[in-house]
């Protein structure tokens, strides 16, 4: 597609095509009917019977069919070209502004894209000292707006065909055939149902013209900002609506909570001590509730607003809500275009609320992730996405205690991995998944049961992650990274289960006598450090707190950015 082929295209032509298959799809129809009256009627109602009378019905009954089906295909062409108006149009109109905005802008746009502009201050052509950066800007839009008319052309042209080739070989009279063609053109028009498989629903958008897209960005943000397998992008622009649309809404709760109750009921307990109100209890989780998750939104206010440089990479979001403790996802950089793409996962205590710290540490590990590439002066891109896509734990005990979040969090998790590679665009991606605390028990129970579709697994501060040995999860052990320092209290966890209680203590008595092989268990599994778990060992600063892997001086954070940059681990 060039632009004088856009820009000169004559769209009235597909709609009067269109308006002509309606014609034909109402008169083809009265003739089924009429047909109907005046031979199927009469025929049933002739008194008509034996062998003759049985062929001749069942063929006539063949024909009707054969005629239906031929009616139904003849409204799908008319959809199509319905489809194509609207697609070429919106190209159209894309690319009539841009050309505007650049005479505006007294720039000249050559056929073949090229725009140049007079420099001279002097002259009354002069495009002004902002010409270049316009330019830019302009030859983007012009770009989008002819590969929008691309995309269109092919998905209408690849429907035509299909439908011209049914009529051409006859297939388009298979009932079967018809209904089939039905579904798939109302397929179209829908949203897939949640948990579709992210390959079918890349399939479903790349089926719609950008138009139709827009339109389903536009009416239905809820669903395709939550739906693996649409692009970053699309994904990014339905949950910057939600995003809105769920502030508003929890600013709307909270402004009508009413009044504080007053704290403490009149009435005093046997001991003396004053009875708390149940009403402002209630209240105050409610309002606790609300604020914090207005707090997040405002986190990822800020971070989308954030002007970018080396340190604030672009960002998508990928995912928002505000149910349960809420939920959002969100990506320094674009991780369908990037070279590299890592998926953080956080644990107890993750939340939309909280999300603001995780957030910060994505960009740390894009910063990092450059610096690598950057030390082995490889060009290639990073992008870090914060999944806070599941329930979480909220404490410490006793829900970080139960495995039950790391099982809910399986098909959500495997699904989004499954999606960054259906929608990834060219080479395919060195894809790392890196957890945190709880957050590696949700890894862990994912890989194992589930098997993500990644290149790298990289465990911090694990409480265990349901496996005994790192050849359990799916992936080649020399993969499985993991950090521990021997001053987080997450070494504390101790087992529970019968198995990891009983080795702790035989390596603990075997210890006292220095027999013992340092083989520990946690609360969710075996240590991910001790030797017999068979994971890289990576390091650590010796003093490092369990929230410390992240800080400026973190030898551990060097090495994040180099597994995530897919650079040997120094």
């Amino acid at each position: 597609m060039d632009i004088k082929t856009l820009h000169d295209a004559d769209l009235i032509n597909l709609t009067t095509a269109k308006t002509a298959f309606d014609t034909l799809a109402t008169a083809f129809g009265q003739h089924v009917e009429n047909w109907q009256h005046e031979v199927v009627d009469r025929l049933n109602h002739s008194q008509w019977t034996g062998n003759a009378a049985g062929h001749a019905q069942a063929r006539i009954q063949l024909l009707e069919n054969e005629l239906q089906a031929a009616q139904q295909e003849i409204g799908l062409v008319s959809r199509a070209l319905y489809d194509a108006a609207e697609g070429f149009a919106a190209a159209q109109a894309h690319l009539i502004n841009a050309l505007d905005d650049a005479r505006t802008h007294k720039l000249t746009v050559a056929a073949d894209g090229g725009i140049t502009w007079d420099n001279d201050p002097g002259s009354a052509t002069f495009a002004g000292t902002d010409a270049e950066s316009q330019a830019r800007q302009i030859s983007s839009r012009i770009t989008a707006a002819l590969a929008e008319a691309d995309h269109a052309d092919q998905t209408i042209s690849a429907r035509l065909a299909h439908l011209a080739g049914n009529a051409s070989d006859g297939t388009g009279l298979d009932a079967a055939t018809a209904k089939t063609d039905l579904a798939a053109a109302n397929a179209l028009e829908q949203v897939p149902a949640a948990g579709t498989d992210p390959n079918s629903v890349k399939g479903w958008w790349n089926g719609l013209t950008d138009e139709q897209q827009h339109r389903m960005i536009l009416n239905h943000p809820d669903q395709v900002g939550a739906l693996d397998g649409v692009p970053a992008l699309a994904r990014d622009q339905a949950n910057r609506i939600n995003l809105q649309r769920g502030k508003q809404d929890l600013q709307h709760q909270l402004d009508g909570l009413g009044p504080e109750p007053k704290h403490y009921l009149s009435v005093a307990e046997t001991n003396g001590g004053p009875v708390q109100n149940p009403d402002y209890t209630a209240w105050k989780q409610k309002r606790d509730d609300l604020e914090d998750k207005l707090k997040g939104v405002t986190a990822i206010e800020n971070r989308l607003n954030t002007p970018v440089n080396a340190e604030h990479p672009p960002t998508f979001l990928l995912g928002f809500d505000t149910n349960g403790k809420g939920h959002a996802i969100i990506a320094a950089n674009n991780p369908d275009t990037a070279d590299n793409v890592s998926t953080y996962v956080p644990g107890t205590g993750a939340r939309l609320g909280s999300i603001g710290s995780d957030i910060n540490r994505s960009d740390l590990m894009v910063k990092s992730a450059n610096d690598a590439n950057r030390k082995a002066q490889d060009p290639s891109t990073t992008s870090s996405i914060t999944w806070v896509g599941y329930d979480a734990p909220q404490t410490i005990i006793p829900e970080a205690a139960d495995d039950k979040y790391a099982k809910n969090a399986e098909d959500k998790l495997h699904a989004f991995e499954t999606g960054l590679h259906a929608t990834h665009e060219g080479k395919l991606s060195n894809n790392t998944v890196l957890a945190h605390s709880y957050g590696t028990t949700t890894v862990g129970y994912a890989m194992r049961d589930k098997g993500l579709p990644v290149d790298n697994v990289v465990l911090i501060a694990s409480p265990g992650c349901g496996v005994e040995n790192a050849k359990d999860l799916n992936i080649d052990p020399s993969r499985v990274y993991v950090a521990q320092s021997p001053a987080d209290a997450i070494g504390w966890a101790a087992a529970t289960d019968p198995g990891g209680m009983t080795d702790n203590i035989v390596d603990n008595v075997a210890s006292s006598w220095g027999l013992g092989d340092g083989d520990h268990h946690l609360i969710h599994g075996r240590q991910t450090t001790v030797p017999q778990f068979g994971a890289q060992v990576l390091p650590t600063n010796p003093n490092a707190g369990h929230s410390d892997y992240w800080n400026d001086d973190s030898p551990t954070l060097t090495s994040m950015g180099q597994i995530i940059a897919g650079k040997r681990v120094s």
